[in-house]
């Protein structure tokens, strides 16, 4: 039993022993499972997948109805999931870096209001945040029959607002493919831009060129004629408004109140940042005359940033399962658009895999992005 006393042999061997009780304790319970169903004249699989969804989905942001697959209803869900966290996070950011900036300002009366809005929010359970602005939505706001019309084409009602849009019937798979070619390309001519102008110390117009890919391959699908578009007006109904896009107050109140509830954590992640810095800095940006917007800007945040990314990473995790809270308001994410789907076909532990996969997918790629970005801003050491 010498081998027992090598370090590196019993690393191997324990995690070996404890995967393979793992794989064996999630065996027996999926077969557990699929003999009790089996009793109950339920079967497993995923066939369901390619059925009827029987469904009607409030809100999609890709063409749907009751008569199309599970398959694509569970993809309606994940797109409003992704829809509603992207956006929290993108405006939940951008809120809580000036919060943040705010807390450490030097008038003690906005040090003081930012404070306090760092405090309600973060000690506040999210899901009552929800719920306020939608009732408030639903209280405030005039029935559809009594719609508030903005503008010509804007009707403001407790079901939303609505307004017009351009519809796309075709090409819209070729736009975003060309959109996505010149935004690679744009990225790596601005690399190159880059890398040539630290070298040779003298400014280009490498901005000129990459604008010009980004927008040339988009302007060629256009010139082709592969799209085709269609405008799309709201018109009220007696009961509701059809057609148009339409902002639904379901979206409203939980895209507020993740984003609200981010910015508050934002705040302080980067008021720790800023405090990280050695104040050092500050003096002598002072000392070369730097005004403070522009230490804060150009030399402060920038070494904030190593201090910055971790925790804002296991953030924007939190917001996206917190994304989940939608069915407490009715909001078609995926957790309720599977609920749904799992009581209409009775596939429950297949269903509950899906998102359970897809939740664990999207989470590992947010976070390996974000490694990948703190990778990038950490201090290389020589």
């Amino acid at each position: 039993m010498l081998f027992l006393n090598d370090a590196r042999f019993r690393a191997v061997f324990y995690q070996f022993l404890a995967i393979s009780l793992v794989l064996l304790a999630a065996w027996a319970m999926y077969a557990t499972a699929s003999a009790n169903l089996a009793k109950q004249d339920i079967a497993t699989g995923f066939d369901f997948l390619s059925r009827q969804a029987g469904i009607a989905i409030s809100e999609s942001s890709i063409a749907y109805g009751p008569t199309d697959t599970v398959a694509r209803a569970i993809l309606v869900g994940l797109i409003n999931t992704i829809k509603v966290s992207f956006l929290a996070a993108l405006f939940g950011t951008i809120i809580g870096v000036l919060v943040g900036i705010g807390r450490m300002s030097t008038n003690p009366l906005l040090s003081r209001l930012m404070l306090a809005y760092v405090e309600l929010l973060r000690n506040v359970p999210l899901l009552l945040y929800m719920f306020l602005w939608y009732f408030l939505i639903i209280l405030v706001f005039p029935p559809v029959r009594q719609a508030i019309q903005l503008f010509p084409g804007f009707f403001l009602s407790n079901s939303g607002l609505a307004m017009p849009a351009v519809e796309w019937q075709s090409g819209f798979g070729l736009t975003f493919a060309a959109l996505a070619f010149g935004v690679v390309a744009a990225l790596v001519v601005r690399a190159v831009s880059q890398r040539r102008r630290i070298q040779s110390g003298k400014a280009n117009a490498g901005w000129i060129f990459a604008l010009v890919l980004l927008v040339l391959p988009v302007l060629a699908v256009w010139a082709s004629g592969a799209i085709s578009l269609s405008w799309s007006a709201p018109e009220a109904g007696r009961f509701r408004l059809t057609g148009g896009l339409q902002i639904r107050p379901e979206f409203v109140a939980l895209l507020i109140g993740l984003m609200l509830n981010l910015s508050a954590s934002v705040a302080e992640i980067v008021r720790a940042g800023i405090q990280a810095v050695s104040k050092g800095q500050w003096e002598a940006a002072q000392a070369l005359g730097l005004p403070r917007s522009r230490t804060l800007r150009l030399v402060v945040l920038p070494q904030a940033l190593r201090v910055i990314i971790p925790p804002l990473t296991n953030t924007y995790l939190t917001v996206f399962k917190n994304s989940s809270l939608a069915i407490a308001i009715g909001y078609p994410d995926l957790v309720m658009v599977s609920n749904t789907i799992m009581n209409q076909t009775g596939q429950a532990m297949e269903t509950i895999a899906i998102f359970m996969g897809i939740y664990l997918g999207l989470s590992v790629a947010i976070s390996l992005f974000m490694n990948w970005y703190n990778a990038r801003v950490a201090l290389k050491a020589r």
